[in-house]
């Protein structure tokens, strides 16, 4: 497949998603023009154009369509915070950008490909949308996932036998299960104190 990028189509989703900042040491990577282009560089995109093109506009939509896929990939970790109007809302978001710049196929006597149907900066968005279509067609996208612990989010790669992973890490399982235990003590210890009782 041909994405634009030197990253295989795995490589290139999770590296997008994972653009998010966390509670820890990951930050925001697309907070300016800057960020964005720094981020096309480190991908070794191929169709990235001259960085003076790439604008505040390309910025906050390459925040939108991140954050869309992140929902989606949520989604697939059976996040219960996430909703289905707020997944139909992130499907959107990426139909619109698909229409944007359709991912266009290489077919060849030995390949078909993948790839953006144009080039800049909504090539590589297109680029994106395109290791994610691959992904779905070689049956792994559903495999794809991010962590439901907030806010991690990280996204990663489910190689569990069912398909059954919520979480990237053991620590965020850990975290997480301590978060509703405590949700729930607190739930249990409100709903038997006095003041949560009537008196006739």
């Amino acid at each position: 497949m041909s994405t634009g990028s030197t990253l295989s189509a795995l490589e290139l989703v999770l590296a997008f998603a994972n653009t998010h900042a966390d509670a820890g040491d990951r930050v925001e990577r697309f907070t300016d023009t800057e960020g964005l282009t720094g981020w096309l560089g480190e991908v070794a995109w191929s169709g990235a154009e001259p960085a003076r093109t790439v604008t505040d506009s390309d910025v906050v939509e390459a925040r939108e369509l991140r954050d869309a896929l992140v929902t989606v990939l949520l989604s697939h970790s059976n996040d219960p915070a996430t909703s289905d109007p707020a997944v139909r809302s992130a499907e959107a978001i990426l139909e619109r950008a698909g229409d944007k710049c359709p991912v266009a196929v290489r077919l060849s006597g030995a390949e078909a490909r993948l790839g953006p149907g144009c080039g800049g900066v909504a090539g590589a968005f297109a680029g994106v949308l395109a290791a994610a279509t691959e992904l779905a067609l070689s049956g792994q996208w559903a495999r794809i996932k991010a962590c439901r612990n907030e806010p991690c989010h990280f996204a990663f790669f489910d190689r569990s036998k069912n398909t059954s992973a919520g979480y990237c890490s053991t620590q965020c399982s850990s975290q997480a299960s301590m978060r509703a235990y405590r949700a729930r003590k607190k739930e249990t210890l409100a709903k038997s104190s006095p003041s949560a009782t009537t008196t006739e």
